[in-house]
């Protein structure tokens, strides 16, 4: 008997890849996990490659089923955002457009953006989130983001990177600190202290350049606590439990016992940079790309 592909294959195919458990993806699917084993197989026979590696202490996708996971990922957020669009349109839109951040974009560049696109483009819907830099790649592979915000060095070869925000560092002091805007010539003067810093799952580029801030003012910082959310460094700062080094621009909407100081006489700076897939069919981006 022959048989062909049909939506249903490739559903349960991506429950089981994301479960990586028969049973557990059956009970999600609400099928048995015989008949769920046997639409794979189907499957696998249909295609005539192997999807998955099984056996009695787990299963995994061969690179053969890593590869098609990847792709049906995408292609399954375009039909949902698509028809998404759809409905808007239908409903006198110019569509949406879905956009990852770092939270200090959100100080510098993205009201900005959201005021000059809504001018013009008052149809058009802006939807926001913020996360790492990683999860907005990956998101942007995947087609769930049209646009990111990122810190990063490289991006993957079909994506686009443009850098559109660069800013100054600042050490982030408790408000009573003995340092001010008089006294605060160099980080060295701070090189006894605990450092609160951006880990680097927020981004391994920032890091390395807060750290190189102070290995060329000759030496190393004590790291005590590390976070993603700025949020965090400054109230732990505001604390007592030590200093940050920060984008300038950073400062702006916290309401936190912190001061701000310039940090003088360094090269690094703060770059932030926007990216999308090079083959986004989103019209309603296609417009807005001018502002950025």
């Amino acid at each position: 008997m022959s048989y062909q592909l049909e939506l249903r294959h490739f559903t349960y195919f991506l429950a089981v890849a994301e479960e990586l458990h028969f049973r557990k993806a059956a009970d999600r699917l609400f099928i048995s996990q015989p008949g769920l084993s046997r639409q794979i197989k189907q499957m696998e026979e249909i295609i005539g490659v192997t999807l998955f590696i099984r056996n009695k202490r787990k299963v995994s996708l061969t690179v053969a089923g890593q590869y098609l996971k990847k792709e049906l990922d995408y292609i399954f957020n375009h039909i949902d955002f698509t028809i998404k669009q759809t409905r808007l349109i239908d409903k006198g839109s110019d569509g949406e457009i879905r956009i990852g951040f770092l939270g200090s974009a959100m100080q510098t560049v993205i009201p900005e953006l959201l005021i000059r696109a809504n001018a013009t483009y008052p149809d058009i819907q802006f939807s926001l989130e913020e996360m790492s830099n990683h999860f907005q790649v990956d998101a942007i592979e995947k087609d769930q983001l049209d646009l990111g915000f990122v810190r990063l060095a490289r991006v993957p070869k079909d994506i686009e990177m443009k850098t559109v925000h660069t800013d100054t560092f600042s050490l982030a002091l408790p408000i009573h600190h003995k340092l001010d805007a008089k006294t605060f010539t160099s980080v060295k003067q701070v090189s006894d202290e605990h450092f609160i810093l951006f880990s680097s799952d927020y981004s391994s580029l920032y890091y390395d350049k807060i750290m190189s801030i102070c290995e060329d003012k000759g030496f190393t910082p004590k790291v005590s606590h590390k976070s993603v959310h700025a949020q965090t460094i400054f109230k732990l700062v505001e604390s007592g439990l030590g200093v940050a080094i920060v984008p300038t621009s950073l400062q702006q909407g916290f309401n936190f016992e912190v001061k701000f100081l310039e940090i003088p006489k360094i090269s690094q700076r703060a770059e932030l940079s926007i990216i999308w897939k090079k083959d986004n069919r989103n019209p309603a981006l296609k417009r807005i790309m001018k502002f950025l």
